[in-house]
């Protein structure tokens, strides 16, 4: 197995967290359980409850009788934290994205820098495929796609190709994919444009985005008053979402303000501007290159 990244901005994370040694938390991104294994070191008698969909997060789980390590989505965090009567609680934590383990690990076919099949799924054992998505979606649900969550500019183009190009042969792998685009691709911006492609795909084969509002709506009902929401992106329409629900209460960043003219939202920003992470940390740690990380505080 490949390693897992080092956590991203660990110290900016447990302090924006503001843990307590009694404390309840959550982190909804299990991953390699770095974060995870830091919240648990600064726990007495409290404890953590943690999510993570792939399989593969299962293998990093330790043993710890604070921990409760659960196989699922955290759309489903409203749901889990009922089960095990988790709520409400004193933080919560998310560094969404995919991880390196995930990036760096081939079969997964999560990066264009290797040959393999188009899966792109981070439960590998449930949902459509990257490869579904291309060789089934009609035309206009592909450019939908392309355009939302990827942000090409030319998607109309970017269907085209691929359109044409299934009317003949099914198309399974990475390399054909990227194959097939290629005459669309500016050389000098070719890992960009296959970056965004690739994002497109994998935010549509894992619902990320609407699993993040659910999850978001979600910790407003678990976290109690005074409690931490403390959240990593990684891409602009995550933290467009991340930073409009800490702001307003809703997605859409609405402001909405009660008959004095006093702002209503259901959290205290902590974080104005989001924290990034220094070139020191970039430097030995390349995934965190693009990660904004932003705190509030339940009212």
């Amino acid at each position: 197995m490949s390693e897992y990244h080092n956590p991203v901005l660990l110290h900016e994370c447990m302090h924006g967290l503001n843990l307590q040694p009694n404390g309840k938390y959550v982190d909804v991104t299990f991953g390699g359980g770095g974060h995870s294994n830091q919240i648990l070191s600064c726990l007495t008698t409290g404890k953590l409850l943690a999510f993570d969909r792939d399989t593969d997060a299962l293998l990093n789980k330790p043993t710890n009788d604070k921990l409760t390590l659960v196989h699922q989505n955290y759309a489903q965090l409203h749901n889990w934290a009922e089960f095990y009567d988790f709520t409400p609680v004193d933080g919560l934590l998310g560094d969404l994205g995919v991880s390196s383990h995930q990036f760096d690990t081939a079969t997964r076919g999560f990066s264009f820098r290797f040959d393999a099949e188009l899966d792109m799924r981070m439960n590998t054992t449930a949902g459509k495929t990257a490869a579904d998505i291309i060789n089934n979606y009609s035309p206009e649900e592909l450019k939908r796609v392309f355009k939302e969550y990827g942000e090409i500019q030319h998607y109309n183009r970017l269907v085209d190709l691929i359109n044409q190009a299934r009317l003949h042969t099914k198309i399974n792998t990475t390399t054909q994919l990227t194959s097939i685009v290629m005459p669309m691709v500016f050389k000098p911006k070719q890992a960009q444009f296959f970056a965004q492609m690739f994002q497109a795909l994998r935010i549509e084969v894992n619902n990320e985005l609407d699993s993040l509002k659910q999850m978001l709506e979600a910790s407003l009902k678990i976290l109690k008053p005074g409690g931490r929401l403390v959240i990593m992106s990684y891409h602009s329409l995550e933290d467009r979402l991340v930073k409009n629900f800490m702001r307003t209460g809703n997605f859409a960043g609405d402001v909405h303000k009660d008959f004095f003219g006093n702002l209503l939202t259901p959290f205290e920003q902590i974080t104005r501007k989001p924290i990034e992470p220094s070139d020191a940390e970039v430097k030995t740690n390349s995934r965190a290159r693009s990660a904004k990380l932003r705190v509030a505080q339940k009212i």
